[in-house]
């Protein structure tokens, strides 16, 4: 009798250190932190994006949240703006809406277990431009400044009221108000690769670039220029490469931020009001006044690398860049 009952002693102390030991083990488990990679950028407009990403790993504890992350500052975290986008391990996709044209975009995935948040890898982007006639201007970032790659073509202010166009060339020269037009009177070439000459009226209104956005200063131009190495081979970093739109030599034009300007000609304010030399240089804005009758304005020509400032008849038509605010 006291041998089956040493027995029966015996069996339920081993099946106690047995459950001890068990529950020890699950106790002393490692749990991770999910393994994910965040999905690349797709049907990118001017105010959403597509992204998503894949959980590979969860750890060893479910995943109670995922989705992506952005801010407009670099490793953005859940404590920023985020999406939800379903639960567990996996491919998710994530639609992210009401962002800001132009604007410069940090975004990666996330995903959440019991040990916390871990991220995928970080996508920079930039939005496209779109002015209020729909026409789309890609961006480029340069030291801490953003500018439109392209020179601007809309035909309305933000406000959406409608510029002046003027065709008739003394009625160009002799106008003191607000005007636009395309380069010879020719919409169809011009609004695809030059876009349009402004007089400097138009500019002071402090309404022709998109919201957010505005003509660049006198002193925007020489931050630019001081930020590539100064004035003096400015024109060749900010030109187009090749002879596609600039006449040969094009000198030492190298593009090397993607600025791609390019030789939209001018508009002379003076009486003959005549179109002159697209192909040879550009001229564009500043939004700085100098006396009454002149503003501010920088060359670029086919054969020099020199990044020119000087004053212009308000009356002349030039081209405009816009920069973000």
């Amino acid at each position: 009798m006291k041998t089956n009952k040493t027995i029966r002693f015996l069996i339920l102390l081993f099946v106690v250190l047995e459950f001890i030991i068990t529950v020890g083990c699950n106790k002393e488990k490692t749990l991770l932190l999910p393994e994910l990679s965040t999905a690349p950028l797709t049907d990118i407009t001017s105010t959403s994006v597509i992204c998503g990403g894949n959980v590979t790993s969860d750890g060893g504890s479910s995943v109670i949240s995922r989705g992506v992350c952005w801010s407009t500052e670099v490793d953005p975290t859940v404590t920023d703006n985020f999406t939800t986008d379903g639960t567990g391990s996996g491919i998710f996709v994530s639609s992210v809406n009401g962002l800001s044209c132009g604007t410069n975009y940090y975004m990666r995935a996330y995903a959440t277990n019991v040990e916390g948040t871990s991220y995928g890898n970080e996508f920079i982007f930039i939005l496209p431009l779109t002015d209020v006639d729909g026409n789309v201007y890609n961006t480029v970032t340069i030291g801490n400044q953003s500018w439109m790659t392209m020179n601007l073509k809309t035909t309305r202010y933000y406000d959406k009221t409608s510029i002046p166009q003027v065709t008739d060339n003394t009625q160009w020269s002799a106008r003191s108000s607000a005007a636009f037009c395309w380069y010879k009177n020719d919409a169809s070439i011009n609004i695809d690769n030059y876009g349009a000459l402004y007089n400097w009226y138009v500019v002071n209104t402090g309404k022709l670039c998109p919201l957010g956005w505005h003509v660049p200063s006198e002193y925007d131009w020489a931050i630019l220029a001081d930020c590539i190495g100064g004035e003096y081979t400015a024109s060749g970093i900010l030109k187009e490469a090749g002879e596609d739109h600039w006449f040969n030599p094009n000198y030492g034009a190298s593009n090397d931020y993607g600025f791609t300007a390019l030789p939209g000609g001018f508009r002379t304010g003076l009486a003959a009001g005549s179109f002159r030399a697209r192909g040879y240089s550009g001229w564009w804005w500043a939004s700085s006044e100098d006396q009454p009758t002149t503003a501010r304005g920088r060359q670029m020509t086919f054969d020099s690398d020199y990044l020119a400032r000087g004053s212009a008849l308000k009356q002349n038509g030039y081209s405009v860049r816009c920069i973000k605010n």
